[in-house]
C-alpha cells in the first residue's frame, strides 16, 4: 500500500479511537460547547457587549473564542497527549516494527483531527444558533475566511501538538504539562476574557502564540465589522494572523521533523 493508502487506514482508526475515549470527547470536542453553554447563560441577564450602538449578546460574542479554543485543544491537546501516551504504553514501538512509514501516521493523525475539528466545529455553530439564536454570517466571503483560518490554524495546533508530545517523559504526565499550558494561553489570549481589557504584558505575551490570532480572526467572521475598534490597532489584521499561523506551522514541522522517534532516547 502506499503511503496515502495507509495513512487514509489509520486515519480510521484514529477517528473510531477517538470517540471511543471519554476524556478526549469531553475535554476537546465538547469542551468549547460546554463552555459557551456557561458563558452565554451566566452573562444573559447583563444584556449585550461591544461598541455603543452595535453591541451583541454574549453568546455571539463568545462564540469566536469557543471556535479558537475548539481548533487549540483538538489540535494542540488532543494530539499531544495522544501521542506522548502511545509512546509511553508502548504502542509506537510496536507500530516501529511495522512497515507504516512515520509519514502515513502523521497523516491519520491530522487528517482524524481535521474531520473532529470540522464536525466540532458544525456542532458549536448549531449550538449557538438554536439554543442561543447566535445570527451567523450570511456573506459567502466570511466563510471562505473562516475555512482559510480554520485550516491554517488546525494544521498549525496540529502539528505544535506533535512537536509537544516530545516533552512529557510519560503517559501519565502528559495531561499534566500540557492542560496547564493551554488554560494559560487560553485566558491570556482573549478566550475568557476580552482581550482588550487584559494588561498589556497579557496581550504582548499572547501576541507571540497563535491563539490570539485566531480568537481575532474567528471574531473578524462573527461580529460586525465595528468590533475591530477594540482589536490593537483598531484593526482586525487579517494578513498578520496569516502570518503568524503559517510561521507557528513551519515551527511545529521542523521540531516534529527533529524530535519524533518510534522509541523515547531516554526509554
Amino acid at each position: 500500500m502506499s503511503v496515502v493508502n495507509l495513512g487514509a487506514v489509520r486515519t480510521k482508526y484514529e477517528f473510531i479511537s477517538y470517540f471511543r475515549e471519554f476524556d478526549a470527547v469531553f475535554f476537546t470536542f465538547l469542551f468549547p460547547v460546554i463552555m459557551l453553554g456557561i458563558f452565554s447563560a451566566a452573562f444573559g441577564a447583563m444584556g449585550g457587549i461591544g461598541p455603543r450602538g452595535h453591541e451583541v449578546n454574549f453568546a455571539t460574542y463568545y462564540l469566536p473564542a469557543m471556535v479558537a479554543a475548539g481548533i487549540l485543544l483538538s489540535g494542540v491537546q488532543n494530539l499531544a497527549v495522544s501521542i506522548a501516551q502511545e509512546k509511553s504504553n508502548g504502542t509506537l514501538k510496536r507500530l516501529g516494527g511495522t512497515p507504516l512509514p512515520p509519514l502515513s501516521y502523521f497523516i491519520g493523525k491530522l487528517a482524524s483531527t481535521f474531520v473532529t475539528g470540522a464536525i466540532q466545529l458544525l456542532v458549536l455553530l448549531a449550538f449557538a444558533a438554536v439554543v442561543f439564536g447566535v445570527k451567523l454570517p450570511t456573506e459567502p466571503a466570511k466563510y471562505l475566511q473562516l475555512l482559510w483560518i480554520f485550516v491554517l490554524g488546525l494544521l498549525a495546533c496540529g502539528l505544535l501538538g506533535m512537536a509537544l508530545s516530545a516533552v512529557p517523559r510519560s503517559g501519565r504526565s502528559a495531561t499534566a504539562v500540557v492542560i496547564p499550558l493551554l488554560l494559560f494561553l487560553q485566558f491570556i489570549s482573549g478566550v475568557y476574557l476580552p482581550f482588550s481589557q487584559l494588561p498589556s504584558w497579557m496581550q504582548t505575551v499572547a501576541s507571540f502564540f497563535p491563539l490570539k490570532w485566531m480568537a481575532q480572526g474567528m471574531r473578524s467572521v462573527f461580529l460586525p465589522d465595528q468590533f475591530k475598534s477594540l482589536e490593537v490597532g483598531g484593526q482586525w489584521h487579517l494578513g498578520y494572523i496569516a502570518l503568524v499561523l503559517a510561521g507557528w506551522l513551519v515551527v511545529g514541522l521542523v521540531v516534529t521533523r527533529l524530535t519524533f522517534r518510534w522509541i523515547r532516547k531516554d526509554a
